[in-house]
């Protein structure tokens, strides 16, 4: 075999690899890719781009190709793929990566790479990415540059990397993928399945036992339900719950709790006041899902000595008081329906109805205060949550957007509230946003402060272009606005606090989205 034969065998077989893995993970339900632009992955994203069942969106920016795809991710409950190429571009992954791993977003990491003779040598775009991401991957794998001779085991590989981002525990799978020139091939014939495809099932269920003991432990008059993230397809089986003890729901955003009959939506309002506080105490606390933001809430459960249990699909621990007594890790609309049918709790007690009674009165005084035409922040977050139709998403910013939409949003139906709240951080927030609006189709808002989009700017680049219905709104105070919550913004010289924690940035923000042909406009009422 001449050296240019040999050179166009080993493109054939790398692009019948990766024709082959996508092939696979199409079978296996994946939906869309997102694609960094780079030389090094060009194998795969060939093979990515000519698969007519495969939506395939590309973004300049790595990091806000990362947060696109874990946007997806979020919106949709499955994987995204996400490529890029060699080198530096790969680290430029790394937050979202984390934030998947701590929030549980399915999401398929494909890093190219220099083939092993290219490593350690100096050569360009060249980095040491074995376990780049530490371990936030549910799994890292590097099966070499492809090999005709390992072709039966390709369908494998891409059944277990996509299997093992939606298992018990979802989150990020990191492929790290070596190729050698030349890149660009022609796919031959791709192998077929060894048999019958693998489901890789996930199952867990309810100790029986075990939730007797429980029920015995919970039952009482004196009962709150705080429902986080996590909790959307089970919101009907918790409203069940709360109707069957008449305990309220404390009802984060990002529940899609909002909307019961049993849902408090005012609960951090309700909760400053030290009398109602102190009232309405509980002997037990059921959490379900992720921690909401308010401090207020926390502090209070805490506070209470009441029996804390938390349930979660996901086996993590979210116990930073170190008080919860029982944890359960189960589907929960499973553990929610078990749990109405045994606890009796304040069934026929005035217990609900005097906390539906506050929760009524604050949402009267907050909806008059937020129509006299005021522009604050708190008035910003109830309009747009307010404003959007039905079936529609909004993304909240980490910072105070989030806890803007917590305390202020009022209560709400048919909005589906999303944050990337696994790290809390205010990176990406846009292309999350894209993210959203690209999975699903539908009208997407994102509410954010004016940091959080300069983070995520290079979001902008192309976006016109995207066709997504996407309404960003920015909370411009030119500078970083939580800070001056925080004890530095007493404890600080004024000029000091502005310059590390203020931090004011001048920018335009109507320039800079015009720059990237975006409508934009900025309202003072």
């Amino acid at each position: 075999m001449t050296p240019s034969d040999a050179a166009a065998e080993r493109a054939r077989v790398q692009a019948t690899f990766c024709a082959t893995l996508v092939d696979e993970w199409v079978a296996q339900g994946l939906q869309h890719a997102v694609v960094a632009p780079g030389s090094r992955s060009t194998p795969m994203a060939l093979a990515l781009a000519a698969e007519d069942r495969l939506a395939v969106h590309v973004a300049h920016d790595e990091r806000a190709a990362s947060f696109i795809a874990l946007g997806m991710g979020l919106a949709t409950g499955r994987a995204a793929v996400l490529l890029c190429t060699s080198g530096t571009a790969a680290t430029h992954f790394h937050g979202a990566v984390v934030e998947a791993h701590l929030s549980g977003v399915p999401l398929l990491v494909l890093t190219a790479d220099r083939p092993p003779e290219l490593r350690d040598v100096g050569a360009p775009q060249t980095i040491d990415q074995t376990r780049l991401f530490g371990t936030a991957p549910r799994w890292f794998h590097d099966p070499g540059v492809p090999d005709g001779a390992a072709s039966g085991s390709w369908r494998s590989l891409a059944e277990r990397s996509i299997a093992a981002t939606s298992g018990l525990d979802p989150g990020p799978v990191h492929l790290n993928l070596p190729f050698r020139e030349p890149l660009v091939g022609v796919a031959g014939d791709l192998p077929g399945a060894t048999g019958a495809r693998r489901t890789w099932p996930v199952t867990t269920s309810i100790n029986p036992e075990a939730l007797v003991e429980l029920s015995a432990a919970l039952e009482t008059q004196r009962g709150v339900i705080v429902a986080g993230g996590g909790c959307v397809d089970a919101a009907d089986d918790i409203g069940a719950l709360s109707a069957a003890t008449g305990w309220p729901v404390l009802a984060d955003p990002r529940s899609g709790c909002r909307g019961l009959d049993g849902s408090i939506s005012m609960f951090d309002a309700l909760l400053r006041n030290a009398d109602f506080a102190a009232a309405h105490t509980p002997a037990v606390v059921i959490r379900f899902g992720e921690a909401p933001a308010s401090k207020v809430l926390a502090q209070w459960i805490t506070a209470s000595g009441a029996v804390q249990v938390h349930v979660s699909s996901r086996p993590v621990v979210a116990d930073p008081d170190h008080s919860v007594v029982h944890r359960v890790v189960a589907p929960i609309g499973e553990v929610a329906r078990a749990l109405a049918a045994t606890l009796t709790g304040a069934s026929g007690t005035p217990w609900l109805a005097r906390w539906r009674h506050a929760d009524d009165a604050a949402c009267g005084v907050l909806s008059a205060r937020m129509l006299n035409g005021a522009l604050t922040e708190p008035a910003v977050a109830h309009t747009v949550v307010q404003g959007l139709p039905d079936g529609s998403s909004l993304v909240v910013s980490s910072s105070m957007p989030v806890r803007d939409v917590e305390w202020f949003g009022g209560r709400f139906t048919g909005v589906r509230v999303v944050s990337n709240r696994g790290a809390n951080g205010i990176d990406g927030v846009v292309s999350t946003a894209i993210g959203v609006a690209a999975a699903t189709g539908a009208p997407t808002a994102v509410l954010i402060g004016d940091v959080a989009l300069l983070h995520d700017s290079t979001a902008l680049i192309a976006l016109a272009a995207r066709g997504v219905d996407l309404r960003i709104v920015v909370i411009d105070n030119d500078g970083g606005g939580i800070f001056s919550f925080l004890p530095q913004a007493t404890a600080l010289a004024a000029e000091r606090f502005e310059q590390l924690f203020g931090t004011p940035h001048g920018t335009d923000l109507v320039a800079l989205a015009a720059a990237h042909g975006i409508p934009a406009s900025s309202v003072d009422t």
